[in-house]
């Protein structure tokens, strides 16, 4: 059984109606809203469902407290940025491994700093709301989808296409920690995508030309 405060943060129900999606959309997106306007500080359910133009009691339905909103709201992050990789993994099948790498960090840099203030915002939430667990668990899919497309490669690769996903992937998550923790990573980002995709280019030649 769950510890009680993992269970305080799990949503207390899933939206099932059209209308109870939009409902639950319009309260992920006011509380990125507030996040971004009052700080994680002040941030409340009050001042989120009157962001969101629902009552409290609506938000209640879905959300038990601060903490599973701002879950909640990390998760819907992650997970658009691990749906990213997982569609262009798939649209790269087959390709040589430099073109797998440029669009795969190219998309991923992409969605991940989207909008760099609300991935800023979700960054420094992450620590509150087990943020680590979360991103372990998208990374994991994430992880699969770049070892499947490195498998189909028509190049020659000679190393664990797993090994060399978790290399790519850890490459990955430290640009963008540095840009996350960046004070303007707006600036950062194409400077350092274009660096990150010839590390990552150059490391893939390495492992297609070097011996078993």
């Amino acid at each position: 059984m769950p510890p009680p405060s993992a269970i305080l943060m799990e949503p207390r129900k899933s939206p099932i109606q059209a209308r109870s999606t939009a409902s639950v959309e319009a309260i992920l997106e006011a509380t990125v809203q507030v996040l971004l306007s009052v700080g994680k500080e002040r941030l409340t359910t009050t001042r989120v469902a009157r962001r969101a133009g629902v009552s409290v009691g609506t938000l209640y339905q879905y959300f038990p407290n601060k903490s599973s909103l701002l879950q909640a709201v990390l998760r819907r992050h992650l997970q658009f940025v691990t749906d990213a990789i997982e569609q262009v993994c798939r649209d790269q099948h087959g390709n040589r491994l430099e073109e797998m790498a440029t669009a795969l960090v190219t998309t991923f840099l992409d969605a991940k700093m989207r909008d760099a203030k609300s991935s800023v915002a979700m960054y420094s939430v992450s620590s509150d709301v087990d943020g680590v667990k979360i991103a372990r668990q998208t990374g994991l899919h994430s992880g699969k989808a770049v070892a499947a497309m490195l498998a189909t490669t028509s190049d020659r690769l000679t190393a664990d296409p797993q090994l060399v996903a978790a290399m790519l992937t850890s490459a990955m998550a430290g640009v963008s920690r540095r840009l996350l923790e960046a004070p303007h990573p707006e600036k950062q980002i194409e400077p350092l995508k274009r660096e990150l995709i010839f590390l990552a280019c150059a490391y893939l030649r390495a492992v297609s030309n070097r011996p078993h």
